[in-house]
């Protein structure tokens, strides 16, 4: 049995922060059952077409029902499905999911004991809390962008969703607190979080920098804004990242470099000389780094206990064997795209174990497979088809004429 998977869990989310979250609960077990915008044109308001990689990626482990909120009928299956779940996790703006009945009020009232969790651009309330949310947005609101790129060149955004990832991780995080204190308490509660707030969690030592020490973080390139030398640095076929901080590990890299005697010159020999020569630091070490290769380099530091790693390409990343060691990459199969590998969980447990058993379902694939689950008739079901409340599953689509 895996670890949640005596909780269900409604998934109203889309784009990304939101299934980032639900992926983490149905990675390890969760029941997670997604409710979809029952409507002719079903993918249109995903990021991204349902069979492309990144949509498979992120909704693998969950079944779906596609369901019209907007009918008396859709919202009741949907009420039904609340009464049964621990977790409905969505990422409406504030005002939407108020104006469907499906805010966190609206569902305690129907079972105290749901974990309600939301993910906005910008909080719940406030004077931005009904702006659409995206993940640049957020980068460039939250601080990272202003800290990221080279000098002088103008703000850049880091090359992956940040602001969606992190919030995704704090909303997990928070789902299985509350789970957590309701076997305490009885009692359900509404676990918040949002891409601002997540992405200006995510700032970390650069916050502290402006909070405790009143520093405003400026833009480096690769340079580590405080530890000196942290860099990439050029080979003769490619470049490394080098991070020699601390008195110690720079003694060790000096003498990497064949030039030991350099840790004791008064430009380099203290954190605080370093960090006011970085450029003279730098450039020798670069002048140096480029008479050998990318893996000559690697090897020799890291025997000497220098941080020293090659800066791989995608591919590159998954054919290093540390990487296909610890085993970050699974399989699931997919009906009309055949095997899929996808990436795996980055957690390990001693005991338990993470899953990797459903493929990214169609809309509505599993709708008829729930409402029987839920204790509706074969002829209720048939009613709710005809009337349009519920979507068409995969099955009852591929026994039509």
């Amino acid at each position: 049995m895996s670890v949640l998977s005596r909780y269900r869990v409604l998934d109203l989310t889309r784009v990304r922060s939101g299934p980032s979250c639900v992926r983490m609960l149905s990675d390890w077990g969760a029941d997670v059952i997604a409710v979809e915008r029952h409507s002719e044109d079903g993918d249109a308001d995903i990021f991204g077409a349902r069979h492309s990689a990144d949509f498979q990626n992120l909704h693998r482990n969950k079944r779906s029902i596609s369901l019209d909120m907007k009918s008396d009928a859709g919202r009741n299956v949907f009420m039904r499905l609340v009464d049964r779940a621990d977790v409905v996790i969505e990422n409406y703006r504030p005002d939407v999911k108020r104006r469907l009945g499906i805010d966190y009020e609206s569902l305690r009232a129907r079972n105290k004991r749901v974990i309600y969790a939301s993910i906005s651009g910008f909080g719940e309330d406030g004077p931005y809390a009904n702006r659409p949310g995206f993940d640049q947005i957020a980068q460039g609101m939250g601080g990272l962008m202003s800290i990221t790129g080279e000098p002088g060149r103008g703000p850049m955004r880091a090359g992956v969703a940040i602001s969606d990832l992190a919030s995704g991780l704090y909303c997990a995080y928070g789902i299985l607190l509350a789970l957590l204190e309701r076997e305490h308490s009885g009692k359900g509660q509404w676990v918040r979080t949002s891409l601002l707030a997540a992405q200006i969690a995510m700032l970390d030592f650069q916050a502290a920098r402006w909070l405790i020490e009143g520093v405003v973080p400026k833009q480096l390139g690769n340079n580590h804004p405080t530890g000196v030398p942290t860099n990439i640095f050029q080979t003769t076929d490619g470049y490394i990242n080098i991070a020699a901080t601390g008195d110690n590990i720079f003694r060790r890299l000096c003498k990497g470099l064949g030039i030991a005697e350099w840790a004791h010159d008064p430009n380099c020999s203290t954190p605080q000389a370093r960090a006011k020569n970085r450029d003279l630091v730098n450039d020798r070490i670069d002048a140096i780094t480029r008479t050998k290769s990318s893996a000559e380099w690697v090897a020799l530091l890291n025997q000497l206990g220098v941080p020293c790693g090659p800066i791989n390409s995608i591919d590159q990343v998954y054919a290093d064997p540390q990487v296909q060691h610890l085993g970050l990459v699974g399989e699931v199969e997919h009906a009309q795209l055949g095997m899929l590998s996808v990436q795996r969980t980055p957690l390990q447990m001693s005991r338990a174990e993470s899953r990797m058993e459903r493929a990214a379902p169609e809309c509505g694939e599993h709708t008829d497979a729930v409402l029987a689950e839920l204790g509706f008739t074969e002829a209720q079901v048939e009613a709710l088809h005809r009337a349009g409340a519920v979507g068409q599953s995969a099955t009852r689509a591929q026994a039509a004429p």
